[in-house]
């Protein structure tokens, strides 16, 4: 089983790409990229996942809008459960600028074989995709009291934070079920000095926990990850706070 992890350029920028794959009861990296263009990160799916072959793709972007103003369900909830930590997501519909960029990559997917997925059977041979959001997901698996900005700030600033998420996943997430393992020849990439080539390390490290994401859905189903909003209104999968591993989304996150 394969997982892959679309951090998504929501309008013209680059994609962080992640491919893990689950062996030996054990995910184990083995793409890590960014990609500008559409058609190749396309391209990149096709050549990481045969035609038939089960896998599962968390995207962070809004690939479900069926609203044509105002706020999503998911959108709501996120804000609702997460704000606290400022991790409430950015409001999607039909009439914004992206939606079109983002529901067509979700269309691309389904024609591919990966069904919306806001409900699944754990540890199925199947083809998926859901949405992601790495804030709240890294909120739940790393314990954190707020979300690592990396984003804003200062460069000094966003270097520190997105140093804790470099450590984060290289520590934590190899001690989670799944672990992420890595062999000893590889690494992640180094956190640069310069402001501007700070994105495409954030990029691709967000890209790590959306495809973790995808393979704790698939290896939980909804017993350790909460599901925010529904297929119909939308939705977005959090893995539950880990030191809650009983958590279970029907009772712990209400979709309306």
């Amino acid at each position: 089983m394969k997982f892959l992890g679309i951090d998504f350029g929501w309008t013209s920028q680059p994609s962080g790409l992640c491919c893990l794959v689950f062996q030996d009861n054990a995910l184990w990296l083995k793409d890590l990229t960014r990609l500008a263009d559409i058609p190749d990160l396309l391209a990149w799916i096709d050549a990481c996942v045969s035609p038939e072959e089960p896998a599962g793709v968390a995207v962070d972007a809004p690939t479900l809008i069926p609203n044509a103003t105002g706020m999503r369900l998911p959108d709501r909830l996120a804000h609702k459960h997460f704000g606290r930590y400022h991790a409430g997501c950015y409001p999607a519909n039909l009439g914004l600028p992206f939606a079109q960029r983002t529901v067509q990559l979700g269309l691309s997917l389904e024609a591919r074989g990966f069904a919306h997925a806001p409900t699944i059977q754990p540890q199925a041979p199947i083809r998926f995709q859901i949405e992601s959001f790495p804030h709240p997901a890294m909120v739940h698996l790393f314990g954190l009291s707020r979300i690592l900005k990396y984003k804003k700030g200062t460069v000094a600033e966003r270097r520190a934070e997105l140093a804790k998420l470099r450590h984060y996943v290289l520590t934590v997430l190899p001690v989670l079920t799944p672990a992420l393992h890595f062999m000893p020849d590889q690494t992640l990439p180094d956190i640069p000095m310069r402001g501007v080539d700070l994105k495409a390390v954030e990029d691709m490290l967000d890209s790590i926990v959306c495809a973790y994401i995808a393979a704790h859905w698939w290896y939980w189903g909804d017993a350790r990850n909460w599901v925010l909003g529904d297929r119909t209104q939308g939705y977005i999968v959090v893995p539950a706070p880990a030191a809650d591993p009983s958590s279970h989304a029907g009772a712990a996150m209400p979709v309306g």
